[in-house]
């Protein structure tokens, strides 16, 4: 009987967080997901008869041959010298610095508790259930979900500085949907680029929106999160993905001669107002000139990864990136790029997500969405305010999928909605009052009106006829319940009947009776009927 994901995931965070013990979260997960890699590799490359797999396993290096040292005294040297330098010699797309040490006492223990620790380590990945030589990333990649989920949580448990490695993966799906990536308009040779691709949770949810393989590229600071992400590529099935370590503002990797490299599709969740962004530049000077609109402040680095983006997009590139809201407001410098940004054209939409959706901040974060196609033609921004979508999820708040479908679909369609969408034009953004100013609540009033209290039917009974029919004349307009009579026409009289003051109407049936009568009316059942066979038809 197959095993359902969420039980084999739930089951692995818990063994692996006992088997924890002292260690830190983020030293951790290091070891964990190494054992996943492994154990994906091996199953899907070790006896693999490609003349050019992806990987290469060399002989005596599998997950097989690691099962093998369980018990030793010497396993954690083992593992460094038998298992991992002869998979880094043999893929040059691995490096040391991915993986940890499996010899560090001060991590796992002296003796025998390192012994115990990493037994029991392999032993959990030993699971029958955990076999996935026919497993195929593109449909049902268990395993590369899993380390997604693992990632997710030792993400909850690293705390405020260490969560950075992880972007919550329903925004990644929106970011992903919102720049327009789709099977019909991507092929081999389309790009897509992260500036600073943490492990290349992002970018696989452009790719996977893309439908197909297109060519991914990604650089990181951290050297072991870079790691991560170059064995994320892999478990997902894009081992060809060029993840490089390094510092992407200071000393670009992704280069055409001296020039950046610029790309179709570009995605990033920078580190929020990196304070030591300008290390290694001098922005009046800058190689690449990526501050002709001006240098951000030295202590506040959102537009200097904004400015890099915009340099990386190719003359027709989409991208999107996340940055904490004060980029909407601030003055002085930020100001005088954010005027620049605007009447460029570039900037298509923004975006205001919930507070305390991702890990390490609590504070508000916002997608700014970029388009340089056909940007001269543009005349406004489309803004929507999605802060009041979400659920609490422990400490952490949460997208749902509705939350989801209505910020894209609404995106998608650019149709204003009220308190929550609009298009805003240019000449509104550079009025004097606002000065581009993009602060949402300016053009957003998202606050819901307060209830309209009836005193005639408090005072007299009755329900108002325009709490049930709508009042389109009313300010805010009524919508009551119009759109389920025009579907349901004869509906409405088997629930309400008049009452004798003109203007209110009262139940036709006992307050028991609502649910019964609506479920048993003739047009509900023939709705319910057309619904299950346009459902029936499309599972």
């Amino acid at each position: 009987m197959a095993i359902k994901k969420s039980e084999l995931y739930s089951s692995l965070w818990a063994g692996c967080d006992e088997l924890r013990g002292g260690m830190d979260a983020s030293q951790y997960k290091d070891y964990v997901l190494f054992m996943l890699f492994i154990k994906y590799i091996s199953d899907k490359y070790a006896d693999s008869d490609a003349f050019a797999p992806p990987v290469i396993i060399p002989k005596g290096a599998s997950f097989k041959d690691m099962i093998q040292l369980k018990g030793k005294s010497d396993i954690g040297d083992k593992i460094n010298t038998q298992i991992i330098q002869p998979l880094i010699e043999a893929n040059q797309r691995l490096a040391r610095s991915d993986f940890p040490d499996f010899n560090d006492p001060n991590k796992l223990g002296e003796g025998k508790a390192m012994v115990d620790r990493l037994t029991n380590l392999i032993s959990i990945f030993q699971k029958p259930e955990l076999n996935f030589a026919k497993n195929r990333a593109e449909h049902d990649d268990i395993l590369g979900d899993a380390y997604e989920y693992l990632m997710r949580h030792f993400a909850q448990e690293s705390g405020k500085s260490k969560g950075q490695f992880y972007t919550p993966s329903e925004v990644s799906r929106i970011m992903a949907q919102v720049i327009g990536i789709a099977p019909g308009n991507t092929k081999a040779a389309t790009t897509a680029y992260d500036p600073t691709c943490g492990s290349g949770s992002l970018l696989l949810k452009v790719a996977a929106e893309a439908g197909k393989h297109i060519t991914l590229e990604g650089q990181e600071k951290d050297v072991t999160t870079a790691g991560l992400a170059r064995m994320n590529m892999i478990l997902h099935d894009f081992p060809t993905a060029n993840i490089v370590q390094g510092n992407t503002l200071a000393n670009p990797k992704f280069k055409d001669g001296e020039a950046l490299r610029t790309y179709d599709y570009v995605v990033a969740n920078p580190p929020f107002s990196d304070k030591g962004w300008s290390a290694g530049i001098a922005p009046e000077d800058d190689a690449y000139q990526r501050f002709a609109w001006g240098a951000p402040p030295a202590k506040q680095g959102d537009y200097a990864y904004l400015l890099h983006i915009v340099r990386s997009m190719k003359s027709s590139g989409k991208g999107a990136v996340i940055l904490p809201h004060g980029v909407l407001f601030r003055g002085n410098a930020e100001a005088v790029i954010r005027k620049q940004l605007v009447r460029s054209g570039y900037l298509k939409g923004i975006i205001g997500l919930p507070a305390n959706l991702f890990y390490g901040t609590g504070i508000p974060a916002c997608i700014l969405v970029l388009d340089k196609d056909n940007a001269p033609a543009r005349r406004g921004i489309f803004m929507i305010d999605a802060s009041k979508g979400f659920i609490k999820d422990g400490n952490k708040n949460r997208l749902r999928e509705q939350d989801i479908h209505r910020i894209v679909d609404t995106f998608n369609k650019q149709a204003d909605v009220l308190r929550y969408a609009r298009m805003v034009p240019f000449d509104e953004i550079a009025d004097p009052k606002n000065d581009y100013n993009l602060n949402l609540p300016r053009y957003i009033d998202s606050s819901e009106p307060e209830d309209r209290h009836d005193l005639h039917a408090h005072m007299n009974g009755g329900i108002p006829e325009r709490d049930i029919d709508g009042d389109s004349t009313a300010i805010p307009p009524t919508p009551g319940l119009a759109a389920y009579w025009q579907v349901f026409p004869t509906l409405r009289q088997s629930l309400f009947c008049a009452n004798h003051h003109p203007g209110y109407a009262v139940l036709a049936v006992e307050v028991a009776a609502i649910k019964p009568t609506i479920l048993e009316h003739d047009e509900f059942a023939a709705f319910r009927g057309r619904i299950t066979a346009l459902f029936d038809d499309w599972r």
